[in-house]
């Protein structure tokens, strides 16, 4: 468990580096904002996360793997991350921030182009404050 990163991680990095050549600009640390953000674009008010599918629960193959060992104590973990993703996200939209969610999955082979394509075209399209 000591080697799980939290911060930095490859999907992170490819989104920032993708945000940072669009000409879009962020801050990292989520400025004190519910469910610390992994990207913060306060001139869009706009937050990006980079969720991992099986700490997240994604329904994609990766996510919905279950551990041999534990499986009650990872399928409450995992539960209890979607919750707190939940209210976190809604306290977000709630104070005005447009949400945006990448999952590990859409950033893998061939589909990172196309994610993070889409992803800078709708944060593109938010307006400046």
């Amino acid at each position: 468990m000591a080697r799980v990163r939290s911060k930095d991680t490859a999907p992170e990095i490819a989104v920032r580096q993708a945000l940072h050549a669009a000409g879009l600009r962020f801050r990292l640390g989520g400025l004190g904002l519910p469910g610390r953000p992994d990207v913060v674009l306060p001139a869009r008010r706009a937050v990006v996360f980079v969720h991992g599918c099986w700490w997240h629960g994604h329904n994609c193959p990766r996510g919905a793997r279950v551990p041999a060992t534990r499986t009650a104590y990872w399928t409450d973990k995992i539960t209890r991350n979607q919750a707190r993703d939940k209210a976190a996200q809604a306290a977000l939209r709630d104070a005005g921030w447009a949400v945006k969610i990448v999952w590990e999955c859409e950033l893998a082979g061939r589909k990172r182009a196309g994610t993070l394509e889409r992803l800078i075209a709708r944060l593109a399209a938010l307006p400046r404050r």
